[in-house]
C-alpha cells in the first residue's frame, strides 16, 4: 500500500468511526504498522494545517479521533440545532476533581471526601459520559469503581490524565499561627 493510500485509509476509518479508536485497533483495521500509523496521523495533521482545513486528528490517551477545529463549533451547533448544554454544577466539578485525582474510586469514597451524598451527581456524570464504571472492588457489597472517560479528556482539553494541574501541598498553604501573626502585626 502506498503512503498516500495508507493516510487515506486512516482518515476514512477515523471519519467513519466518529468515536476515538485505539491506535492498535486503527493499525489492525488499516493493515499498517502502528509506528507508521502514528507518522501518518502527524502527516495528516500537518496537511490539515497547511490547507487551513476544518479538521484535525486528536490524540486521547492511546486513542485517536477525527475532530473539527474549535473555531467551527458555532457553525456546527447551528447546523445540528443542538440544544444548549447545561453547564456543570459546582457539585459536579467537585466530584470530577475527586475522581480525576484519585481514580478509580467508589461513590462512598467521593462522599467521604465531599461530606455529602453524591450518588445523583455521579450518575449524572456517567450519563454525560464524563465518568464511567471501571469495575467492581473485591470488598463487601462489591461496590462499583469509577474513572474519567476519554470524553472528559476531550472536554477539558487534555491528552491524558497527566495533564491535570498539581494539587497544592501543605507548603503552599498558610497555617493558623501565620494568620495570627499577620493579624497581630496589622494592628
Amino acid at each position: 500500500m502506498k503512503f498516500s493510500e495508507g493516510m487515506a485509509a486512516i482518515e476514512a476509518v477515523l471519519f467513519a468511526c466518529g468515536e476515538p479508536i485505539d491506535a492498535d485497533k486503527l493499525s489492525a483495521a488499516c493493515e499498517i504498522e502502528k509506528g507508521t500509523v502514528l507518522k501518518m496521523i502527524d502527516r495528516l495533521n500537518d496537511r490539515y494545517v497547511e490547507n487551513g482545513s476544518a479538521f484535525r486528528i486528536n490524540r486521547l490517551g492511546d486513542s485517536y479521533q477525527m475532530m473539527t477545529q474549535p473555531e467551527f463549533a458555532p457553525y456546527i451547533k447551528t447546523a445540528l440545532e443542538n440544544r444548549r448544554q447545561v453547564p456543570l454544577s459546582q457539585a459536579a466539578m467537585e466530584v470530577l476533581a475527586v475522581v480525576a485525582y484519585n481514580q478509580p474510586v467508589t461513590k462512598s469514597f467521593v462522599e467521604q471526601v465531599r461530606g455529602v451524598d453524591s450518588s445523583s451527581v455521579v450518575n449524572n456524570l456517567v450519563e454525560r459520559d464524563l465518568l464511567e464504571e471501571y469495575g467492581r472492588l473485591d470488598l463487601p457489597g462489591r461496590p462499583i469503581a469509577y474513572k474519567t472517560t476519554e470524553n472528559f479528556l476531550r472536554c477539558f482539553g487534555m491528552t491524558d490524565i497527566g495533564g491535570l494541574p498539581p494539587i497544592p501541598d501543605n507548603t503552599d498553604q498558610m497555617d493558623f499561627d501565620e494568620l495570627d501573626e499577620m493579624n497581630l502585626s496589622g494592628d
